[in-house]
């Protein structure tokens, strides 16, 4: 089988304001955020948001924390970016009220169609409900949505949506449980959903 070639190399998609207001935030996140301290969560809210991120006053975000497009990220009430967790966003990522990413996840938004010679960019938004957890080294697949409560196991490789409350574990991962939480019974009950 003779191996398939492309005419011309590879060209990258993403505008040339893109890769600069990229390269801009890079330097402003490695000089003013990477070596703050780590209770310094509002100072690093303040640069997210300079750049066009929508984060709560509440959101936790670590100085290790990789944030591709800070225009690409909302982070509701009590969310967390964990410490080296890596937020590949050209696409949006949407991260709910008390939704955590913990250290060293990968939030993958872009690929490329391996289909096409050209390798042409494919991108689609992620979305982690709210109380939904993204545990220590998981891979989040572009398009995933995680329902509300859902768990992504550690080193999980998430590539399909998780329904609310379900544990998921894996290569690929794949539901392993439900989620079983006191929090959920109290607010069921307290909004007279609950038995």
């Amino acid at each position: 089988m003779t191996p398939v070639t492309t005419q011309q190399p590879y060209r990258s998609e993403l505008s040339v304001r893109n890769r600069v207001a990229r390269g801009i935030w890079e330097l402003a996140w490695a000089v003013f955020c990477r070596l703050s301290p780590r209770p310094f969560h509002v100072w690093r809210r303040l640069w997210l948001r300079l750049f066009g991120a929508h984060v709560d006053g509440t959101a936790a975000i670590y100085p290790s924390a990789k944030i591709w497009a800070p225009w690409n990220l909302q982070m509701g009430p009590r969310s967390a970016l964990g410490d080296c967790a890596d937020c590949y966003n050209v696409d949006r990522i949407t991260i709910g009220e008390d939704a955590i990413v913990s250290q060293y996840a990968f939030l993958c938004t872009a690929s490329h169609d391996i289909s096409d010679p050209g390798r042409k960019l494919t991108t689609a938004p992620i979305v982690l409900g709210p109380w939904s957890w993204v545990c220590a080294g998981a891979f989040v697949h572009p398009g995933v949505t995680l329902g509300e409560g859902a768990v992504a196991g550690a080193r999980s490789v998430v590539t399909r949506n998780v329904a609310p409350w379900t544990v998921v574990a894996g290569n690929p991962a794949k539901a392993i449980k439900m989620r079983v939480w006191a929090g959920r019974i109290a607010s069921e009950t307290r909004d007279g959903n609950g038995e």
